[in-house]
């Protein structure tokens, strides 16, 4: 593999790297900000594998994680612990990837699958499965990834006039979010108490009883959808320069647009079928990286790590910081109301 550097100023470096016909260019400062988020994420998940009733110390936690610990230390880190731990990882960098797809295609901060009702779609499918089917996990996934499929095309089509543009897409989501909103509760009040309260909890999006299981079904289906995002992440920043210009640029615009979309409901669907909807880090994740790499566009990497992070930041506050532990949704939507409010207000402030 060839790696070389163009002559360029210091501060917009590039680095390339080529292999016989692929090349990938990577901003130097993406790629320092892409490290230190990885090494705030590793420190964040050594605290969260030491932290709970059981303390422990990090050389016994390492010590477990190379099967040098064995016994109940070992039991502690890598059965109970350690899927939390990956499971807010995985599913905050698809969330983040997901926000960032959106928000790329549409040219709109506020593009989130939560705000235009992709998760209360996926959201009802996993309803219908728990409260009617009462099926299995993978039956979970599936009605998760048809209620989301199903609501992108709903909204898809009641925003088509003559070509979707971003503004009226997020309108009509906002009130099909809404519609969908209204029917889960109305599923879980007509549910058994029991199944109501389980649907309930789950809802507010949370981690608790994560399984390996679950975490290796998630988390496969998640690293072939960031895949798939990752090939198209070349005509994905094409099209933020407007269709026409892609068009002239080589990119078939309605397939790789379809595409991506698809890729943005399933990543929401896979993690809100293992988590329930996790709410609004796929609105702050992309913003918050584009922030931090200084990039002309939002990039799916920056975003990736940025999710990973928040999503377990906030389910170790949500566990060991809050007065009683909380599901992970419920410090989510405390964070991103505040991020939106102060998006709201920059953007008010710079359109006067």
């Amino acid at each position: 593999m060839n790696t070389t550097l163009p002559p360029v100023d210091f501060g917009r470096r590039v680095l390339v790297l080529r292999h016989r016909r692929i090349s990938v260019r990577l901003q130097w400062r993406s790629v320092v900000v892409c490290t230190v988020l990885a090494i705030a994420a590793a420190a964040t998940a050594l605290l969260a594998l030491m932290t709970g009733s059981y303390a422990l110390s990090p050389g016994q936690v390492l010590s477990a994680l190379t099967g040098r610990e064995t016994g109940f230390v070992q039991e502690v880190v890598v059965d109970w612990r350690l899927p939390r731990v990956t499971g807010a990882l995985v599913f905050g960098a698809a969330l983040g990837v997901s926000g960032a797809v959106f928000q790329s295609l549409l040219r709109n901060p506020l593009a989130d699958p939560g705000i235009i009702g992709l998760t209360h779609g996926s959201y009802t499918g996993a309803l219908f499965v728990i409260l009617v089917v009462n099926g299995t996990y993978a039956q979970l996934v599936g009605g998760a990834l048809l209620g989301g499929m199903a609501t992108a095309v709903a909204v898809y089509v009641l925003a088509y006039r003559r070509g979707v543009q971003g503004f009226r897409l997020i309108v009509v989501g906002i009130g099909v979010s809404a519609m969908l909103g209204s029917l889960n509760t109305w599923l879980i009040l007509k549910a058994d108490l029991d199944q109501a309260m389980s649907a309930a909890a789950w809802g507010a999006g949370s981690l608790n009883g994560l399984s390996w299981n679950q975490v290796a079904i998630g988390g496969s289906c998640i690293a072939v959808l960031l895949l798939l995002a990752g090939m198209l992440s070349r005509p994905l920043r094409q099209l933020q320069l407007g269709d026409d210009a892609a068009g002239a640029q080589g990119v078939r615009v309605s397939p790789v647009r379809l595409g991506l979309i698809l890729v943005g409901v399933a990543l929401t669907a896979t993690v809100t079928a293992a988590s329930g909807p996790i709410a609004f880090i796929s609105l702050v994740a992309p913003q918050i990286a584009r922030r931090l790499a200084r990039t002309a566009g939002i990039t799916l990497v920056p975003a990736a790590f940025v999710g990973a992070l928040l999503c377990l930041a906030s389910d170790y506050l949500a566990q060991h910081v809050a007065p009683t532990p909380l599901p992970v949704g419920i410090i989510t939507v405390v964070l991103g109301g505040g991020y939106l409010g102060y998006l709201l207000f920059t953007e008010a402030r710079r359109r006067l």
